[in-house]
């Protein structure tokens, strides 16, 4: 049995599920969900611009709709909860939760409570984040003492 712990931004897609549920063959896998919700951290702007980016001038100019802080914690237990019951028709076991402070921390404890043989990040791209080394990936690989595999969503939900 292979223990994965899988940070994610919104609800997996079914191509997301597919993808993770396969990386590593017929071995079977438990996932640990890890979904943080929009924050009131002054992230608007980084967002607009990997939109921009990605040529998506529209959803650029929408972020000001999004939810963020506490309305954003329904959402976020809406896209948990969706998250979880793909991969558990998947065949894989999942359980799941949101974090709210420091997703760093929490990822650390959350790997040595399951023994956790990888971590996954699954997210959008976000160059500006990417680009300085300020991503989940890249941060957490000097913090949780196991592999790191930084893939992006197929699509947007």
């Amino acid at each position: 049995m292979f223990t994965s712990v899988l940070m994610i931004e919104k609800a997996l897609t079914s191509a997301d599920v597919e993808f993770v549920t396969t990386l590593h063959g017929d071995e079977p896998v438990t996932f640990h969900v890890l979904l943080q919700p929009r924050g009131e951290q002054a992230d608007r702007l980084l967002r607009a611009i990997d939109d921009l980016a990605m040529g998506a001038i529209d959803e650029a100019a929408r972020e000001g709709e999004t939810p963020e802080g506490e309305a954003a914690k329904s959402e976020g237990q809406r896209a948990l909860d969706v998250s979880l019951q793909a991969l558990r028709a998947s065949g894989s076991t999942a359980e799941g939760r949101l974090i709210e402070d420091h997703p760093l921390d929490a990822l650390k404890g959350v790997v040595e409570e399951v023994g956790a043989d990888e971590v996954i990040v699954l997210t959008d791209p976000h160059y500006v984040e990417e680009f300085f080394h300020r991503d989940w990936a890249s941060r957490a690989r000097h913090k949780v003492g196991v592999p790191v595999l930084k893939l992006f969503s197929h699509s947007k939900v």
